[in-house]
């Protein structure tokens, strides 16, 4: 219970942070709040990528070195999902620079 208090927490937090409405200037441009979201978007993408990616090779070597016979099995669907992970950090490398073309 404690951790989803935490999360919803963090998660409004940083909702209101990113809100255009609390970095405003008066002619209505809301510059800080995308650079700030743009920074924190790409930094949470890359490390949420590289802890998928590690739990996914963890989890296969262990599968491999259990039954060295189903590596070709194994192998396949490992090298599927780690190009899933990645394809999400590039997305959200795109979404980065579009934030960032609107600064």
């Amino acid at each position: 219970m404690r951790k989803i208090s935490l999360f919803t927490f963090s998660t409004l937090a940083i909702m209101l942070l990113l809100s255009p409405e609390v970095y405003a200037a008066a002619s209505g441009e809301a510059v800080s709040g995308l650079a700030l979201g743009a920074g924190l978007g790409i930094g949470l993408a890359a490390a949420g990528g590289a802890i998928g990616q590690g739990k996914t090779m963890d989890a296969a070597l262990n599968a491999i070195g259990r039954n060295p016979g189903a590596a070709g099995q194994i192998q396949t669907p490992m090298i599927i999902g780690l190009a899933l992970i990645e394809s999400l950090v590039i997305y959200a490398l795109a979404i980065t620079f579009l934030l960032q073309s609107k600064i």
